[in-house]
């Protein structure tokens, strides 16, 4: 798919730098996608509660037009919004959200847990939008470890990711040690913790050694412990910047400084229903 960095899970090869689309609308949207892939990016994730899954798939097919991407070399995750759990109510917005990309997403995310309906039922209307062949591969969103083990053992395939926030400011040792159990992957949401690392001193400190930006290293030690990172911006510029993370790599003294960082309240949006709770990292 692609000579970027990757990794490969359950045969299925993700490239580690993707661009996320959360609160990209219209335009925006159409134009940031597009322009991503020019640049080079070669995932894109966005989701049905984003209201762009259009506009997505519009900017897809600009790319495509113009040379700059082939749909075989794009890996596209889209997600399950949870009002949509139920069985016919998953199937419905699979195909109503493969119709609105105009391409068959690659991989189905559930958005968040809910306790109801039953994880049986919506992992069973997951794997059942996977037979129908309404995505590639499934995996989830928002899943505590406690939930992601209970999810793997319905599911039929293998959940290949499990996208959270992650980034300096939040520990997330058991998750990441649950998904390599599990032959699963993490993927990051919020890697620069909404912007909060650029004025980060140790992060700029490494920074400077390696002639790079705050944001550049934080990218760097995500991609390098296997994680998928997906950026967000409107700003093409900074999506340049963003993706000129392979030419240099992190030490393992630098990356222990920036897992040092993480804290007890480093979490910036949670959403997560009141029937679960986050891994206990700090007990």
């Amino acid at each position: 798919m692609t000579d970027q960095p990757a990794i490969t899970v359950d045969g299925h090869t993700i490239p580690l730098l993707g661009f996320g689309t959360w609160q990209l609308e219209g335009d925006d949207a159409r134009r940031m996608t597009r322009e991503a892939l020019r640049i080079g990016y070669r995932h894109i994730d966005t989701a049905w509660i984003y209201k762009n899954e259009k506009a997505v798939g519009d900017g897809i097919r600009d790319a495509i037009e113009a040379g700059h991407v082939a749909r075989d070399d794009l890996w596209l995750t889209t997600k399950i919004w949870v009002q949509h759990f139920d069985r016919d109510g998953l199937l419905k917005q699979a195909t109503e959200s493969a119709a609105s990309l105009g391409f068959t997403p690659d991989l189905l995310l559930l958005h968040w847990p809910k306790p109801q309906p039953s994880f049986a039922e919506t992992l069973g209307a997951l794997n059942e939008a996977r037979d129908q062949g309404l995505t590639r591969t499934i995996g989830l969103s928002n899943f505590p470890s406690t939930q992601f083990r209970e999810a793997q053992a319905l599911s039929k395939a293998r959940l290949v990711t499990n996208q959270v926030e992650y980034h300096p400011y939040l520990k997330l040792t058991k998750l990441l040690d649950t998904a390599r159990d599990l032959g699963s992957s993490i993927t990051a949401w919020s890697p620069l913790a909404q912007g909060k690392i650029a004025d980060d001193p140790t992060i700029n400190e490494i920074a400077r050694a390696h002639g790079k930006s705050a944001g550049q290293v934080v990218l760097r030690w995500l991609i390098q412990q296997e994680v998928i990172a997906i950026p967000r911006t409107t700003k093409v510029s900074r999506a340049e910047e963003s993706f000129d993370i392979f030419d240099f790599a992190l030490t393992g003294e630098d990356m222990d400084r920036i897992h040092a960082l993480a804290r007890p309240d480093g979490r910036l949006g949670d959403w997560l229903d009141d029937a679960f709770k986050w891994d206990e990292e700090w007990a």
